[in-house]
This record gives structure tokens, C-alpha cells and sequence, in this order.
């Protein structure tokens, strides 16, 4: 204040000591002001013309020239995007992976072997349990695997699904892919990214997990991906999923999306008759998975395959549409089975060498003579056992309902399924189970394997 106040003074007797230089300094000063005014006052007239007379309020930032001359920027946008790097990384190494087969007859057995299928170990009849996912895919079928030389004009292309090369050892180039993608072939191709075209080995499949593995050869490999710790992924990580959608014309199409869920817990179920024979632990994901997407990688932020694109899920059970359901086998699962199937050609667990199904999907007449006490409603019933099975051995037959393996509750072919795949050969197991409305137990040694 006491500033201001000095310095109002010192005007103030300026002004009073030199008021005949202040007229005329005013009158300067007073046609200099009105110069600038006028023509700042022309300047904003103009930009405001210009601005309202071009294009609906945008302003015309266009370089004079002749009409038909517009031209690209030279400037680069920077939009770093770590997911973009992640891809960089990772699409050299998919593939599609297309399974050919001589054309075949559907099957019209309609036998009891045909319904039940052979679920945890070999059968009188010599098939396997054939297990795929729920996804609407429809990569695959449930043919034997079969990859012997075939003439080439008598193969036809069945499906394509997506895969990738993840190692290169020995002289090989190993892919992984879904076992729904090259089941039934008879023989199989991939496509590298740069449209390559070659013939594939199966060296290996796994139908409990949906896995399978191919080689190339070495020298055709042009890159590799590698494997993350699927454990560290949390709910809202960001992933890309690449692959083939509807096919290889869509060749490494990426789709973004984030971890919807870790050890989710879906169904499994066998492909030919829908019955479900286990549960898969697996990531969940809303990045766009479609048919072909199959056996392709989810990627990570670090450019890291975190699973192995396997199913989706389009419908509910009550046929209301889903979207941005997407299911992927966790990574530290695919290690696990496909170095087993690099190493053996297949997967060995333990088997009880039973055809079975679940309680509740037979009939109540069916039921009413098994004489269960009352209140049991779910478990699983005995269709048959194998010749020298486990179960066979420890005493159990055809009709008896099982509702208990070891610790774990059995209320269906998937609860028994896991179960009994939680234990490794050479356990022996308690399986509780009713016969003739009497509960009984019995002890199971796991000596007997089941390979795929």
C-alpha cells in the first residue's frame, strides 16, 4: 500500500510540473493507441471472417495451392503401445495349422459302446475317450489320429485352427496347438507367416487337456515364442490373442482384451456324445477368440504366451447369447504336457478301466433298480469294467453307483475325471460306492495307465 501510494504521488506531481508536455504526449499517445486498435480490430475482423466463413466453424489450416494437391503428413503420430511390441514379438511364431482327411462315413453305430464312449482307461473294444472342448469351434473330430502318408488328391481340408512354434531343438521346430485342431487327420500342413506352406508331423495329442504337438523341420523355423508364468497373471492384465479366425485368410489377426478371471472351471465334454467327462482349469478372457482362433497363443504385456486359446463360450444352457467369453489352457499346464509328449509321444495317468455315466442321466426305471437309499441323487454308475481293471480287481462291477474317490465327492463323470487324474500311477485310493443300497468301499491301487 505505501508503495502504491509513493508512486501515486510521483504521477501526480508529474503531472502538475509538466502539464503543457502532457497535452501534447496525450495526443501521441491517444492517435498511436487508435492506430493499433484500428488494426487489431481489422485483424480479428478477418480471423473471425475466416473462421466462420470456412467449412461450419473450422478453420481452414490449408496451405494455399491449386485444388486437388492435398497431401499426407510426413508427421508420426507417437502412439507407443506395449501391446503392439508384444505382437511384434510373438507373430512370427504363429501358424495355421490346416488338418487334411480322406473323406469318411459317419458312423451309425448305435450301440451302448457308441453312447457311453470309453471314459478312464482302455475298453473290450479298443477305443479311447475322446475329449473336446465346448466351444462351437468345430475344429476336429473324433477320428483315430493318423498321420501316414496319404495321397494328396485323396485328402480334402477338414479344418484349420492356429498354433505356434514355441522351441527349436534338435533339428525340429516344435508348434503347439489343440488336439481338436488335428484330430482325425491324416495328415497335416501349416502355414508360417509369411504364407510358407509345409507338411507337419504330429508328435504327439493329449485329449484330457485339449493339447497336441507338431514339428517341422529346423531349418523352416523363422521364429520362436516363448512361455510365461500363466501364475502371475492377475484380472485385468491386458493380452492379445493371435491367430487364424475362420481360417488362414485371416492369418495372425490379433484381438486385444484383458484377464477376465484366473482357474475358472469349466466342463469338458466328449465331442461325439456331448457327455461331459471332466473339467479343465483355464484363464478366462474377453479378448474376441473365434473358430480357427484355436490352439493359438494369448499373449502378455512382456510379449509372453500365457495359454493356449482353446474354447469360447457362445450361448448360454438357456440358448441366451454371450459375448467376450473366451477360455485359454493356462501355460504352466501346456509345459507340463506338451514336454511329456515332445519326450514319450503321450500323456500317462492312471486309469480304473470302467465305462461309466452319470446317475442322473439315466432313467428313473433305470435308477429304481439300483435300489439307492433315498436322498441319493447324484454319482456316477458303473456301465462296465475291463478285464483285468484296477477297479475290476478291487472288487467293483457293472451298476455300482460311485459317489466318493478319495477325499473328493463324485456327483458326475467330470467330478470322477478329476478326481482320479489328481492322483499319479502307483496311489492307492479309497472309491466309495453303492451297491444294492449298501454303501461299500474299496481300495484301488492305480498300477493300470491310460495313454493318449
Amino acid at each position: 500500500m505505501d508503495n502504491n501510494n509513493q508512486n501515486d504521488s510521483r504521477i501526480n506531481n508529474g503531472k502538475k510540473r509538466d502539464s503543457k508536455v502532457k497535452s501534447g504526449n496525450s495526443l501521441v499517445k491517444i492517435g498511436i493507441v487508435a492506430f493499433i486498435s484500428a488494426m487489431l480490430g481489422v485483424g480479428i475482423a478477418f480471423a473471425g471472417f475466416n473462421y466462420f466463413g470456412n467449412n461450419n466453424g473450422v478453420a481452414d489450416t490449408s496451405s494455399a495451392g491449386t485444388a486437388g494437391t492435398t497431401q499426407v503428413s510426413n508427421t508420426k503420430a507417437k502412439t507407443a503401445n506395449s501391446m503392439s511390441s508384444a505382437y511384434k514379438q510373438v507373430n512370427g511364431a504363429v501358424v495355421s495349422v490346416i488338418n487334411l482327411q480322406k473323406q469318411k462315413q459317419q458312423s451309425s453305430d448305435g450301440s451302448l459302446n457308441s453312447i457311453f464312449g470309453d471314459l478312464f482307461g482302455d475298453s473290450d473294444s479298443g477305443s479311447s475317450d475322446s475329449n473336446s472342448d465346448n466351444s462351437q469351434n468345430g475344429e476336429g473330430n473324433s477320428s483315430d489320429n493318423n498321420n501316414s502318408s496319404s495321397n494328396s488328391s485323396d485328402l480334402q481340408e477338414y479344418s484349420e485352427g492356429s498354433g505356434v512354434i514355441y522351441a527349436k531343438q534338435n533339428g525340429k521346430g516344435y508348434i503347439v496347438t489343440n488336439n481338436h485342431v488335428v484330430e482325425g487327420s491324416d495328415s497335416l500342413e501349416v502355414i508360417l507367416e509369411d504364407g510358407t506352406k509345409l507338411s507337419a508331423k504330429l508328435v504327439g495329442s493329449d485329449s484330457t487337456t485339449d493339447l497336441a504337438v507338431l514339428e517341422i523341420a529346423a531349418s523352416k523355423v523363422p521364429a520362436t515364442a516363448s512361455f510365461g508364468n500363466s501364475d502371475n497373471v492377475s484380472p485385468g492384465d491386458p493380452v492379445i490373442a493371435i491367430g487364424s479366425p475362420l481360417g488362414s485368410q485371416y492369418a495372425t489377426t490379433v484381438t486385444q482384451g484383458i484377464i477376465s478371471a484366473t482357474n475358472r472351471t469349466v466342463e469338458t465334454q466328449d465331442q461325439n456324445t456331448g457327455q461331459v467327462t471332466g473339467e479343465a482349469t483355464v484363464l478366462q478372457t474377453d479378448a474376441a477368440i473365434n473358430p480357427g482362433n484355436s490352439g493359438g497363443p494369448l499373449v502378455n504385456e512382456a510379449g509372453q504366451i500365457v495359454g493356449i486359446n482353446s474354447m469360447k463360450l457362445a450361448s448360454n444352457t438357456d440358448g441366451t447369447s454371450v459375448e467376450g467369453m473366451g477360455f485359454a489352457i493356462p501355460s504352466n499346464e501346456v509345459v507340463k504336457i506338451i514336454n511329456q509328449l515332445v519326450q514319450n509321444g503321450k500323456v500317462e495317468r492312471p486309469s480304473l478301466g470302467i465305462k461309466v455315466i452319470d446317475l442322473d442321466q439315466i432313467t428313473d426305471e433305470s435308477q429304481s433298480s439300483l435300489k439307492l437309499p433315498n436322498g441319493i441323487t447324484k454319482g456316477v454308475v458303473i456301465y462296465s469294467t475291463t478285464a483285468g481293471s484296477v477297479a475290476k480287481n478291487a472288487g467293483m462291477k457293472k451298476n455300482d453307483v460311485i459317489v466318493k474317490l478319495g477325499n473328493k465327492t463324485v456327483s458326475s463323470v467330470a467330478d470322477l475325471h478329476s478326481a482320479l487324474y489328481s492322483h499319479s500311477i502307483g496311489d492307492t485310493v479309497s472309491v466309495q460306492y453303492y451297491r444294492n443300497g449298501k454303501l461299500k468301499t474299496a481300495q484301488v491301487h492305480l498300477t493300470k495307465k491310460t495313454s493318449e
